[in-house]
């Protein structure tokens, strides 16, 4: 739907509670996920990337495109931005209907094929039928994806999403994260992605922007980043890994059906997924155990076979968090020190991890 640009932000800027300093390259398709605490200063980095925001001093270019260069006096103001944004209410016209909604949002387009990319916004979010209902009687959920349509109509080559599930409650949450999903699978378009949830995270993210006090922590595929040694889960009993997959037999008597993954093959509940549809994985530390040999007398069918190449043991808990080299995937483990120490295991120790469950969240 949209070329492929990639996407170039440098900012600096002092606000009371800590100093923006950022410097990142991100991919030109796919959802990155700007991701920390309340106050770490994610929203500041939509608002500048936006042109809302001008106090510091930046280079923000998306493509051959410069948005903002301080260095040569540069500054777009945000209507000549392209770009599309969706804050955490839905700020529609009350007083018309969702078509009405969506064609303002078209006029203001003023871009030739403006009619057939609002079609495809209209398919895309599943909103055909919400058409001639009025505003006040949408649900959460449906507002944010009629927000989300008319933002797309303006064909932006860069979608700006400031935690737009945050006013929800749980069930319109899980309602709208399918479509979500659609759009970061379907569009060729960089999406830049605010958002504190967990949940979100795993779900959503193909890049992540770690960021705590206004400067990076990480940045990386969301694999990478969730893995590694700076991982907002670390510490707590959310830590886990994602493993990117494609469903290779479906074993019908027993309703399984086996994955391959870049850490080894995995057997998950067969939920009538199609051979060859590719899926994501969530891996918690949690439910991941450690052997030194693999049991065939096991219920635990997902054994994989690994190298240690780091034990997180803090004294202050009973038990540790273990990086485990599977293929060309890094797993984790929550495993007690009693137990590592008892079986010998350290850095470079030959293991495998047991995978006691596997959650398919995409």
């Amino acid at each position: 739907m949209m070329r492929e640009d990639t996407f170039l932000v440098r900012l600096a800027l002092e606000r009371s509670a800590f100093r923006l300093s950022l410097d990142m390259v991100l991919p030109g398709s796919g959802i990155t996920v700007l991701f920390g605490q309340s106050g770490s200063g994610k929203t500041t980095v939509l608002r500048c990337v936006a042109g809302l925001e001008r106090q510091g001093r930046g280079l923000i270019r998306l493509g051959t495109d410069v948005w903002q260069d301080d260095s040569r006096g540069v500054f777009l103001p945000t209507w000549k931005r392209d770009i599309g944004y969706v804050f955490q209410e839905a700020s529609l016209f009350d007083h018309l209907n969702v078509r009405n909604n969506l064609n303002f949002g078209l006029r203001r387009a003023a871009k030739s094929g403006a009619q057939e990319a609002l079609e495809q916004a209209i398919e895309l979010l599943g909103i055909d039928h919400l058409m001639d209902r009025q505003v006040p009687g949408l649900s959460g959920g449906e507002r944010q994806r009629v927000a989300i349509a008319r933002a797309l109509a303006t064909q932006p080559r860069l979608l700006l999403l400031d935690e737009p599930l945050a006013s929800l409650d749980q069930s319109r949450r899980q309602e709208i994260l399918p479509w979500l999903e659609r759009m970061r699978d379907e569009l060729r378009i960089p999406m830049l992605y605010v958002t504190h949830s967990t949940d979100e995270l795993v779900r959503l993210a193909n890049h992540v922007v770690l960021m705590s006090r206004g400067s990076i922590q990480a940045i990386g595929s969301a694999q990478e980043v969730l893995a590694g040694p700076d991982s907002p889960l670390t510490g707590d009993d959310e830590a886990g890994v994602l493993l990117s997959g494609t469903v290779l037999h479906r074993d019908r008597d027993w309703h399984l059906c086996d994955i391959s993954t870049d850490a080894g093959v995995v057997r998950v509940h067969d939920d009538a997924f199609e051979v060859g549809r590719s899926l994501r994985l969530r891996v918690l530390a949690r439910d991941v155990g450690l052997s030194i040999h693999p049991s065939a007398e096991s219920s635990v069918c997902n054994q994989l076979p690994g190298t240690v190449i780091s034990i997180d043991d803090d004294h202050r808990r009973s038990d540790a968090l273990v990086r485990i080299q599977c293929a060309d995937s890094i797993v984790l483990a929550r495993e007690t020190r009693k137990a590592i120490a008892e079986m010998g295991v350290g850095t470079g120790s030959l293991v495998w991890a047991r995978l006691r469950n596997l959650a398919v969240i995409a």
